[in-house]
């Protein structure tokens, strides 16, 4: 970070003393009752209070959509698809309707006579996380416009995660962390017969030889990467193999110095207030921020919807640092702006760095990153920017207007499953399952509304490095922003239809709306990093065998008409 006189010296945006993003917008979730609750004793820019009351995230507890869900009355209007009932991609939420659908039975058991006692109100009392905040104006200089406090959880401190002692020398140059790493280190991320302390340190080693080079060779670094890559050595692995690092020590320090600067002034300027005039302090507070407020509050939205299962992602600083990502990155690109989809996809990049400067890496729990000096939630911030724009760029058309990026792709998985598993296809057909209506979600956030953050940091190890064996084989001379598009996109083609094909057996006995239900929510959290490497490798069996076929695409030009969402 800079020092000196350096005029950004002074830019504070972490902890409680950071520069405020717009409070101008709601974020609860559409239906959630707020009527009747106690307005917290401290303001939104502070450190919450600890509420008595709070309930830790736990996998299962999404008690803020319970409250978003209304109780119908009617048992065919909660039974029916209702064409209204959709999730934020405007595709049918089954999986709503089945757990309306089993509040409705528990409803009508605890309270057969449909009295006061079974109210959604005192549904959503009873599920609640903590004291239910009130609308309130706020008066910082932000847009002037009504909200509601959010809750926030407490760090257990037997929990807590430990901050490395060498944190500004990481800070400085990444490459320091890997002279931290002891002989004898066992990661925690590891199961029982998974890998033996042995081979994880020789496989360590390995990385540490390639990194630590004056020059490190891409090719070497790629092919030790696509088994996966250890905890310990993965922030510098990926921020190499995105080209964020240059592959040359010597300038590396620098680099690093000049981005992280370059995305602290990009946050002033998008949250910058304009000049000081006679105007009230209402005008001022409603007009301060040249905003797109569209945007914003979209992203508001979104974000505290991001991962609700993992704690990490609970926090005020955790919430702040992501929407000031994400609305940077939608000013800078406005072909795309904002998109849904897109928060998922910056989580794995501040989830792996973060863990840069703790000395346990699993830190999607038992800490508070707003307890953390404010240098190293800047870097997190910065490098996740900048990685999560370098993955962006060559699969922008995701994400622009219609993403025929998405449609193209949605196709493309028909047809290869086509000739995958003819049986399954033709089932689907007879069903008037629709390709779109489950696949949508998995080309739109990289299946990681499917698999957990854990698995889904696993998978991008080789996606990152997915072409590699492909370009070795015919010997092309691609980049390696090529290489990643391929990743990303391309074999990540491949991995859906081997994600598919894996419930081939299920799904053929299932009619239209338990495959949709059963898509919606598949049994997949129990799986671990076997599973995925399980399923990488029947991936690039596909790809192996059809990448270079076109016979499953030209099927789809001659007998299959456009998608249209």
């Amino acid at each position: 970070m800079t020092t000196g006189n350096d005029p950004l010296s002074d830019l504070n945006y972490s902890g409680s003393s950071r520069s405020t993003t717009p409070t101008g917008w709601d974020f609860t979730r559409r239906g959630q009752n707020t009527s009747n609750t106690k307005s917290p004793e401290k303001k939104y820019g502070h450190s919450p209070e600890k509420r008595s009351g709070y309930r830790s995230f736990e996998p299962g507890q999404d008690s803020d959509w319970i409250a978003a869900d209304e109780v119908d009355e009617d048992d065919e209007q909660i039974l029916a698809l209702d064409d209204d009932d959709e999730d934020e991609f405007g595709l049918p939420s089954i999986s709503t309707m089945k757990r309306k659908s089993i509040r409705y039975s528990k409803k009508k058991i605890t309270d057969p006579g449909g009295g006061g006692g079974g109210s959604l109100a005192a549904a959503v009392a009873s599920v609640s996380l903590g004291p239910s905040p009130v609308s309130w104006t706020s008066d910082n200089g932000d847009i002037a416009e009504e909200r509601n406090i959010p809750s926030y959880p407490l760090a257990k401190k037997a929990e807590g995660k430990i901050l490395r002692p060498q944190y500004k020398d990481i800070l400085r140059d990444p490459i320091n962390s890997l002279n931290l790493i002891c002989n004898n280190a066992q990661s925690n991320n590891v199961t029982p017969g998974q890998e033996t302390n042995q081979t994880r340190m020789d496989k360590i080693n390995r990385f540490k030889r390639i990194l630590q080079s004056s020059t490190i060779s891409m090719d070497e670094l790629r092919s030790a990467a696509w088994s996966g890559v250890p905890a310990e050595v993965r922030p510098i692995t990926w921020q190499t193999l995105l080209g964020y690092l240059p592959t040359n020590s010597e300038r590396r320090v620098a680099t690093l110095e000049r981005k992280r600067r370059e995305y602290l002034e990009g946050v002033r300027q998008a949250f910058e207030k304009g000049p000081t005039s006679k105007k009230s302090d209402a005008a001022r507070r409603g007009s301060g921020r040249d905003m797109d407020e569209a945007v914003w509050h979209q992203i508001s939205i979104d974000v505290p919807r991001t991962n609700p299962q993992l704690q990490l992602y609970s926090y005020e600083a955790t919430q702040r640092s992501l929407e000031r990502i994400l609305y940077v990155w939608a000013l800078r690109h406005p072909a795309s702006g904002y998109v849904q989809g897109i928060n998922d996809l910056v989580t794995p990049f501040w989830q792996v760095f973060l863990g840069a400067y703790m000395t346990d890496a699993n830190v999607d729990s038992g800490m508070d990153p707003g307890q953390l000096p404010k240098q190293v939630l800047d870097a997190v911030e910065a490098d996740s920017y900048w990685c999560l724009t370098k993955l962006l760029e060559d699969i922008q058309d995701n994400y622009i207007a219609a993403q025929p990026g998405i449609q193209r792709q949605v196709a493309a998985l028909r047809d290869l499953t086509t000739r995958i598993d003819e049986k399954l296809a033709r089932h689907f057909e007879s069903e008037q399952v629709e390709f779109i209506q489950f696949s949508f979600r998995w080309m739109n956030c990289l299946l990681m509304r499917e698999i957990s953050v854990k698995n889904t940091i696993r998978m991008w190890d080789t996606y990152l490095v997915s072409s590699l064996s492909m370009l070795n084989r015919c010997n092309c001379s691609n980049s390696i922003s090529q290489a990643e598009d391929q990743g990303f996109s391309q074999f990540h083609l491949y991995v859906c239809a081997a994600f598919l094909v894996k419930w081939s057996e299920k799904l053929m006995t299932m009619d239209f709306q338990e495959i949709m239900m059963f898509l919606q929510a598949l049994p997949t959290r129990n799986w671990t990093e076997k599973d995925i490497e399980l399923l990488l490798s029947e991936a690039f069996i596909w790809q192996s065998l059809y990448q270079d076929s076109k016979a499953h695409i030209k099927k789809s030009r001659t007998s299959i008409g456009p998608i249209t969402l």
